[in-house]
């Protein structure tokens, strides 16, 4: 599955060759730093995860709104790499976007859910991440939930509840584990 997908220090000149800024290369290696504790109990393909974590925002070089996500699919879709690692990108957004949330925010019809391992750990170790400070799924859900957006909180809920059966624990253990300020391999802090 890992073919045609940018190693770790390629990601890294990819989102700056893109001109992403310094704030989102760091939240990148943050949520990479998630998906990698998640990838330590879970059986996923590794590279793939891991360049999805670090190229999910490349879309916020062009746009900061919710159309990064399709807007950095479709970057690293010219760029001709691996189609799987272009659908973790389009489907970060919380657990996934239904297609009444699509509507609403103005994306064109299109899949925004994520379906496959790889997908969710990306969408769910971004939900962790709050800027460059790993939290708990709840501070996302709360987010949400203030929006009135409850369909994605909901999902959102289920998402942490199936990836946590998968982990062994709840995924809440991770701030914890790796600390609210991970030291970032990828880059220095």
């Amino acid at each position: 599955m890992s073919r045609n997908v940018p190693d770790e220090s390629s990601c890294l000149r990819i989102l700056r060759e893109a001109g992403c800024k310094k704030r989102v290369v760091v939240h990148c290696c943050t949520v990479g730093a998630v998906a990698e504790e998640m990838l330590s109990k879970m059986d996923a393909d590794r590279r793939l995860v891991i360049a999805g974590s670090l190229l999910h925002d490349i879309g916020r070089s062009v746009d900061n709104g919710i159309a990064h996500a399709l807007i950095g699919s479709e970057i690293i879709g010219k760029m001709g790499f691996s189609e799987d690692l272009v659908s973790i990108i389009r489907k970060h957004i919380g657990a996934g976007l239904d297609d009444a949330d699509a509507e609403e925010m103005g994306l064109p019809p299109g899949d925004y859910m994520p379906r496959t391992i790889e997908e969710k750990i990306v969408a769910h170790a971004d939900n962790m991440v709050s800027d460059n400070r790993v939290v708990s799924h709840r501070y996302s859900v709360e987010k949400l939930m203030s929006k009135g957006a409850v369909r994605g909180a909901e999902r959102m809920e289920s998402l942490h509840r199936e990836l946590s059966k998968l982990y062994g624990a709840d995924l809440d253990v991770i701030p914890c584990a790796i600390g609210e300020y991970p030291k970032l391999k990828w880059i220095s802090n």
